[in-house]
């Protein structure tokens, strides 16, 4: 068991076992190489005309989850601030209710996974935080009707406001939330991002509790998303994350995907995400990234992974119909593998 992350290990095996894609997407991490244009024209294939993308191929009904995976793509490969991410940016935020969460389409309620149930509480909550990261990362570069706002969210500061209340709002006395594990660190980016650190750091000591039991996948896609809205690559929370990366890379350079050996390039290159330097590196260069070896870490509150449920069986993700990459998994009794989504986070004793 090594106690370093090994990048130049990575950063071969997505090269190995990569296609132009996986390679295009690594070369834009080390380097900030720009992205052939035939590649994000087909990561941007199949957009509804109101900005959406739908859930399956053939439907003509744009998906929140299904958009917000698509945003995840183009990120990237560096296309969220070309049009078509734009318009799916200010669809995601026209689409805000009221109480400032978002809800899946109803017309989606006989297909949709657990995560994006049409009208669920638990699926409403973690669709918020989906949406609301998105929109974090792709403000400042969206150009929607209006001015751009220069509050904190650019573009869509006031609808990241309302959402941001909302996800504060849910979090119970212990920092838990009321949704699947993965609506955790999605949280705990929105409110960092919305300077509302009080909150945010409630969600990462509870994370903390459970970085120990996450698996490799949910490790790297927490840290990835926390490296995204700059939080210090030196807090404990991702110190913790990187220490569990360096023990569950494989020899192979590589971690396992949640969803089977077909995605382990892609989790891969969220660990790479999670690990890489602040600044690109020069062409060709690579590197082993060394965790800082900090005090002893705090004891911090209790616990959860993707969706509202008891935080301590978790349930293998469930791959949506059109989307090629794992979704969140609930935290509670173990369902058949055919329904298994994002594991859930209980309220603390």
């Amino acid at each position: 068991m090594s106690a370093v992350v090994d990048l130049d290990a990575a950063i071969g095996f997505v090269v190995a076992h990569g296609d132009a894609v996986d390679r295009a997407r690594l070369s834009r991490l080390r380097t900030g190489a720009p992205v052939p244009v035939e590649l994000l024209d087909a990561a941007e294939a199949g957009q509804a005309p109101g900005g959406g993308w739908p859930a399956t191929l053939g439907s003509e009904v744009a998906s929140v989850d299904a958009t917000c995976f698509r945003l995840s793509e183009l990120d990237d490969l560096g296309g969220l601030g070309r049009p078509a991410a734009r318009h799916a940016l200010d669809w995601l935020a026209a689409r805000q209710l009221p109480d400032g969460g978002w809800d899946e389409d109803p017309a989606l309620a006989g297909f949709a996974p657990e995560w994006a149930t049409p009208g669920d509480p638990e699926a409403r909550y973690y669709l918020t935080a989906n949406v609301a990261f998105w929109l974090t990362v792709g403000g400042l570069d969206a150009r929607a009707a209006g001015p751009l706002d220069h509050r904190v969210g650019g573009a869509y500061a006031g609808v990241l406001h309302g959402a941001a209340q909302a996800l504060a709002g849910g979090l119970r006395p212990d920092g838990s939330w009321p949704s699947f594990l993965p609506a955790g660190w999605l949280s705990a980016a929105v409110l960092h991002a919305q300077q509302m650190y009080y909150e945010s750091a409630r969600i990462q000591a509870v994370l903390a509790e459970r970085i120990p039991d996450m698996s490799p996948d949910d490790v790297a896609w927490l840290a990835a998303t926390l490296r995204h809205v700059d939080v210090g690559e030196e807090q404990w929370l991702l110190v913790a994350a990187r220490r569990r990366l360096a023990e569950t890379q494989r020899s192979d350079g590589g971690w396992d995907s949640d969803d089977g050996p077909q995605f382990d390039v892609h989790t891969t290159l969220r660990a790479i995400r999670a690990c890489r330097r602040t600044t690109p590196e020069a062409p060709g260069s690579g590197t082993s990234f060394v965790p800082p070896q900090p005090a002893a870490l705090p004891s911090p509150p209790v616990v959860p992974s993707p969706r509202p449920a008891p935080a301590s069986e978790v349930v293998p993700p469930l791959v949506p119909p059109v989307v090629p990459l794992p979704r969140p998994k609930p935290d509670g009794p173990t369902p058949p593998p055919e329904s298994a989504p994002p594991e859930r986070a209980a309220p603390t004793a």
